[in-house]
């Protein structure tokens, strides 16, 4: 059984041309994009996106930073998607990430760190519901 998880390509690695690579990547680890659009998310929706985080002295630059430019939402179907995509994408400070992964190879720093995925089954049906409805996904 397949199931989804959500990912996110950054404005930092939008604006650096890495969007096709971290697809790539995400492919390579086995997972299928069922799902895509190009965005520029406005404060408002990046505050609603990251709500779990509002209490969080991080989240006004979070939101500042997630509303600069455009972004890549997608969606990814396979086996074990959250962690497979999780493992993907390293640590979330690229210093402290494995080599070969997202974040090590494409991150700035802790905040600037090239991608975003989901943490466990409930926000990924919350992520993906935020900005796909059932018509714009596909499973293979």
């Amino acid at each position: 059984m397949s199931d989804r998880t959500f990912g996110i390509v950054k404005p930092d690695a939008v604006k650096a041309g890495a969007t096709g690579d971290i697809l790539a990547m995400a492919e390579k680890a086995g997972l299928k994009i069922i799902g895509a659009r190009m965005i520029h998310m406005k404060k408002e929706d990046a505050e609603g996106f990251y709500h779990v985080h509002a209490d969080k002295g991080f989240f006004g630059e979070l939101t500042a930073f997630m509303s600069e430019g455009p972004v890549l939402v997608f969606v990814m179907e396979g086996a074990n998607a959250i962690k497979t995509w999780r493992d993907t994408l390293g640590a979330t400070n690229p210093a402290e990430a494995a080599e070969g992964t997202i974040r090590k190879k494409f991150g700035t720093n802790i905040e600037r760190n090239a991608a975003h995925g989901s943490d466990a089954p409930e926000t990924a049906a919350f992520e993906i519901g935020y900005f796909f409805n059932g018509l714009q996904l596909f499973s293979r």
